[in-house]
């Protein structure tokens, strides 16, 4: 028997920002108000990250211009790592840089070979402003330095060069979604 609610069970479905639009563009403000609201963001974000079949989701992906992001992520060990950060920052990222395939749920069916160091540190908060810390490795370390870059008005398109960056480029033109 599972203690505890299931993460997203309250929330509701909302649509997703698109490569494009503006919310994804820029950097979005800290969270200052730690009340009701905040909690119904956090549920509506895991609420639409599972519907999206997703393994994180920043606010900015859902139009909301706070410093808030879900995860619920393997890492390469097949380790569950189920969460959320509020006005997260990434404080370290080191070891390896290995270059793998990213997608993005605002830019649905692509990915591109994109580089990410293989360990990361995020500190933050609770949705109710305990202090966390959470450490990644693998894919995990991918998907909290991916969800850290919304924050900051980047998305992984923006972290791809050469040849990968001009095929994905194309690729998202002609996706039906593009602009």
């Amino acid at each position: 028997m599972r203690h505890g609610s299931i993460a997203g069970a309250r929330g509701r479905v909302r649509p997703l920002t698109l490569f494009g639009e503006a919310p994804l563009g820029r950097p979005c403000r800290d969270v200052t108000d730690f009340g009701p609201e905040l909690a119904a963001l956090v549920e509506d974000l895991f609420a639409t990250m599972y519907a999206a079949q997703g393994v994180g989701l920043a606010a900015n992906q859902i139009g909301v211009d706070l410093r808030v992001f879900v995860y619920d992520c393997p890492d390469d060990e097949d380790v569950r790592h189920l969460g959320h950060v509020v006005n997260p920052r990434l404080v370290a990222t080191d070891g390896v840089v290995v270059r793998g395939p990213e997608g993005c749920l605002s830019l649905p069916g692509l990915e591109a070979g994109t580089e990410r160091y293989d360990h990361a540190v995020v500190e933050g908060f609770t949705m109710t402003g305990e202090p966390v810390t959470v450490h990644g490795t693998g894919f995990f370390a991918r998907c909290l330095q991916h969800e850290c870059d919304h924050l900051e008005g980047t998305v992984y398109a923006d972290r791809v060069t050469g040849w990968r960056r001009r095929r994905l480029l194309r690729r998202i033109a002609r996706a039906p979604w593009g602009r």
